[in-house]
């Protein structure tokens, strides 16, 4: 039986819309540690960004907060939300405010992003979900915002068959699991942790059927409060909850 240490934050003072305060969890599950967000898509004001009013790449979490500090919103927490070319391109799908901007990429090719099956997190006015990126995979018209990223992590309660519990490839890293269309977790690792272990920890610790990986290395988080935004190098799409003020 596993055994989980669980340490709830209220980020007071910060609600989206009129919701509760962001809630953030620190869980630790076999002997690491995990920082988890729960986001209600339906309740809360979730956006995908990859440019500023310039049209270039915001490119950091302290750009994305001024943006949003310029535009009379408020920046409550980010992360790095899949993954890009060197000029800050997303690699797949990018789709932001209703509005296509990159398609679905089903590729073959090197790297995390092309090992299959790879993942779109999607929100559509039914809430939440993370779905395998497929020549069959239609994007619901009204989908307000959906980024692809790979490999998928947890594949209808199955951990992803290529992962070693034993792999030697331990990094920072973030993902998105869905325990409901209204309860997506967001998690930054605050250990190193193997593909395996991540994996596990969505299925098995959080109880998501399905999870992404967003990325690795460069894995960034924002929080408005308790203040913290990372800065690894330049990002491309960036996923954040925002405030109006």
């Amino acid at each position: 039986m596993k055994r989980f240490v669980l340490t709830l934050v209220v980020l007071a003072g910060f609600a989206a819309r009129g919701s509760p305060a962001l809630e953030q969890q620190t869980v630790t599950h076999a002997g690491k540690a995990f920082l988890v967000f729960r986001i209600d898509p339906l309740a809360d004001d979730l956006r995908l960004f990859w440019k500023g009013a310039d049209g270039k790449p915001l490119s950091t979490l302290a750009a994305l907060e001024k943006h949003l500090d310029d535009s009379g919103g408020e920046l409550l927490w980010a992360m790095n939300a899949g993954m890009y070319h060197g000029n800050l391109d997303p690699v797949g799908l990018h789709l932001e405010n209703g509005r296509l901007l990159r398609p679905l990429n089903l590729d073959r090719g090197e790297g995390n992003f092309f090992w299959k099956p790879n993942g779109v997190f999607l929100v559509t006015p039914r809430g939440g979900s993370v779905v395998e990126a497929t020549s069959s995979l239609k994007i619901p018209a009204d989908t307000r915002l959906a980024t692809q990223s790979g490999p998928m992590l947890v594949i209808k309660g199955r951990i992803h068959p290529g992962f070693r519990p034993d792999s030697t490839s331990r990094l920072t890293r973030n993902g998105v699991g869905i325990r409901s269309p209204r309860d997506v977790r967001f998690v930054m690792t605050d250990r190193l942790v193997n593909l395996h272990e991540f994996a596990a920890f969505f299925r098995d610790g959080l109880g998501c059927r399905d999870a992404l990986y967003l990325d690795g290395t460069i894995s960034s988080l924002y929080t408005r409060s308790p203040r913290r935004s990372d800065f690894r190098m330049a990002l491309g799409p960036m996923i954040g909850l925002v405030a109006d003020r």
